[in-house]
């Protein structure tokens, strides 16, 4: 399946092929959200049948809108698709810019708006085994600790947003 994404060629925002746009390191728009719950974020393990980062630690959900999708839209159909997250309402939080090689040949260069959801503990979760691996409610805190004693078990985006943008992600309040 051809699955079409807004990247940027020649300096114009255009529906390219996913592929093709991590190989030739397209800047392209993506998401990214953080779930949390009494207190603690959700992290997922990408499942070891992904095309990139299989098997690495990363915020809950993350993906790339589809052409003509609005960034809401696809975090909330990327977020019940992934983890069978439903009703839950997200906020826009940051857009960052990044890019980080992906071995072995690929390349992220991402604009991405990131959203912060919160949620009840027990607010059901439905893993689906192609995309999540598992997962694991960690506090900010511990989130940090655990990227700098175990850097290469963490994506390079979460290690980024972590490092430099978790001030602007994430307010006291989402941890009351």
């Amino acid at each position: 399946m051809t699955i079409l994404i807004p990247a940027y060629d020649n300096g114009q925002l255009q529906p390219i092929e996913k592929m093709l746009v991590h190989k030739k390191g397209l800047k392209h728009l993506a998401i990214s959200i953080f779930i949390i719950a009494d207190g603690k974020i959700l992290l997922q393990r990408r499942a070891f049948s992904k095309y990139h980062t299989p098997g690495l630690w990363t915020n809950t959900c993350c993906t790339h809108p589809y052409w003509n999708e609005n960034t809401n839209t696809s975090a909330l159909r990327r977020l019940e698709e992934e983890l069978g997250m439903k009703n839950i309402n997200l906020t826009k939080r940051n857009t960052v810019e990044y890019r980080s090689e992906v071995p072995p040949d690929l390349i992220e260069h991402e604009v991405v708006d990131i959203f912060v959801g919160k949620c009840k503990s027990n607010h059901p979760i439905e893993i689906n085994p192609n995309e999540v691996l598992e997962i694991k409610w960690l506090s900010l805190r511990q989130i940090k600790e655990d990227i700098k004693q175990y850097p290469e078990t963490y994506t390079a985006w979460i290690k980024i947003y972590m490092k430099l943008h978790a001030a602007d992600i994430f307010k006291d309040t989402d941890f009351l």
